[in-house]
């Protein structure tokens, strides 16, 4: 029998300013603080795929790269992405696309916390 996986269960950001990326998550996407995070992280009560900010795992040196997860796309979901882009740019994050259409409906990029291209989508 084949063993595989069912899906994310769950998402870190490793960054370099711990309270300062989850500052970026509560300020500017409204993410609320889990019950209970361990010392080295900071969880959000998001569903259904809890996320969180992270210090660097052993052996990660964040100083070395400008941008942290080049490659990976990381989207989250929203009730509405103009109103978020709106809200974004007034507050001064770097947007880096546009909102477009997408087949998830209105979507666009930004820069998150240390750089991570992040993209929201919905409404």
């Amino acid at each position: 029998m084949t063993v595989g996986i069912d899906g994310p269960d769950f998402i870190a950001l490793q960054v370099r300013d711990l309270e300062a990326a989850a500052d970026f998550c509560e300020r500017h996407l409204g993410l609320r603080r889990a019950a209970f995070s361990p010392p080295h992280a900071v969880v959000f009560d998001t569903k259904p795929t809890p996320f969180a900010v992270r210090e660097p795992l052993p052996g990660v040196d964040l100083a070395e790269t400008a941008r942290p997860g080049l490659g990976v796309a990381l989207w989250f979901r929203t009730s509405d992405a103009h109103a978020l882009h709106d809200q974004l740019t007034t507050a001064g994050v770097k947007i880096l696309t546009p909102v477009t259409e997408s087949p998830f409906g209105p979507m666009f990029s930004f820069e998150g916390p240390d750089g991570y291209a992040l993209t929201a989508h919905g409404g």
